[in-house]
């Protein structure tokens, strides 16, 4: 028999439907999955038997074919476990109704049959209310993300045996509903009015946060730049929610997006070490995640220390600066990140001040030395003399 579903994963910053064909014919029990498969959905075959079998639903023992189309896309989601365990129970006859069509599914599948989170729903979600689609399936650790985009019916079941009996009206579930948005809590430590004094330094970043202006510090260890430039986001504008959906969308697909979390409202701030390659300051991989231009993207990007970073990582800031967004290349797909943000770093005065117990100890040693090779010479040409 055969049955069809929807899934959805990410490409980039955007979402693309999936469509899931499964056919069950006669023949020796076996399980292929076809349609460039990454390794999390080859692998799915083996969560998808178990979540089905523990659920209390017959695995079917015969030949099972899937289809992931389009076919020449390469999908990496482990979202497509339910959409592929519903065409099976369909295929297999354990789902009578056929309106399960209506709906995309998107979720993580345990061996025990529970839904679990995945990374990049809101870009499905936005996709498939972009397609017509209105009603979603997810875990319920995804609700409060999918329900940002308007006009999507959610429904998050906790397990696949609740959704079946749903697909089956057996039980009713209720849609998810979205939770009062609570600003967060200013956090008294961070905030830019306990500075006491600097007022030169205050006005400087009260101009470049008023501006979207990039700002260099320099100064002594000690003198206060990096609690100055962590307490810049408290005096940013509020973001509109425009820019709150991109940056929600952002770490949605870098998998940095809390658990239970809805629209991010804070302008993020950035503060990566010196040590950081050039790859993972403009984005990279096999297939490109967002980089740290990208996750400062209408926020802050802070650069501590600056003169210790590499060379090759600077120069790769030229492009993001100048035109608010970054295109990485590889063999699979080209993708184009936005990268909008303010540029803030802090330096010391000259390398003497960067480790100040360890060069000022160097520059005593080679002192001694110094003197030492000159003290040998001096004593042996008194020596002479004297004789």
């Amino acid at each position: 028999m055969f049955s069809q579903t929807f899934g959805s994963t990410t490409i980039g910053l955007n979402g693309i439907v999936i469509t899931v064909e499964v056919d069950i014919s006669n023949g020796l029990p076996a399980l292929d999955i076809v349609g460039l498969p990454d390794t999390a959905v080859r692998e799915s075959k083996e969560r998808v038997r178990a979540a089905i079998k523990n659920s209390g639903f017959e695995f079917p023992s015969r030949r099972i074919t899937i289809n992931l189309a389009p076919a020449d896309l390469k999908k990496d989601s482990s979202g497509l476990d339910l959409p592929i365990a519903i065409a099976i129970l369909a295929a297999s006859g354990q789902i009578i109704l056929h309106h399960y069509q209506q709906y995309v599914f998107v979720s993580e599948l345990s061996l025990e049959g529970k839904l679990r989170g995945i990374s990049g729903v809101l870009p499905m979600a936005i996709h498939c209310s972009e397609q017509g689609i209105n009603q979603m399936i997810v875990a319920p650790d995804n609700t409060q993300e999918a329900l940002l985009v308007k006009g999507l019916t959610v429904y998050a079941p906790t397990t696949l045996e609740q959704l079946v009996l749903h697909l089956n009206q057996v039980t009713q579930l209720l849609p998810a509903t979205k939770e009062p948005f609570s600003p967060p809590m200013s956090n008294d430590s961070e905030d830019f009015a306990d500075v006491q004094g600097q007022f030169v330094a205050k006005r400087a970043l009260e101009v470049a946060a008023s501006g979207g202006h990039n700002l260099l510090m320099t100064g002594p260890p000690g003198s206060g730049k990096t609690m100055l430039a962590r307490r810049i986001t408290s005096i940013l504008p509020v973001m509109s929610p425009r820019e709150a959906l991109e940056v929600t969308k952002i770490y949605s697909i870098a998998e940095l997006l809390p658990t239970h979390t809805g629209l991010i409202s804070t302008r993020p701030f950035r503060s990566p070490h010196h040590t950081i390659s050039a790859a993972s300051m403009v984005g990279g991989g096999r297939i490109p995640k967002p980089g740290e231009v990208t996750l400062s993207h209408n926020g802050v990007l802070f650069l501590d220390e600056l003169a210790e970073f590499p060379r090759t990582v600077l120069e790769v800031l030229r492009q993001p600066l100048e035109d608010g967004q970054v295109t990485i290349s590889r063999v699979n797909a080209s993708f184009s990140y936005p990268a909008r943000f303010m540029l803030l770093c802090a330096k010391n005065p000259c390398p003497c001040t960067s480790q100040p117990g360890r060069k000022q100890t160097l520059r005593v040693y080679l002192h001694l030395v110094y003197l030492s090779l000159l003290y040998v010479p001096y004593k042996q040409l008194l020596h002479v003399r004297a004789a």
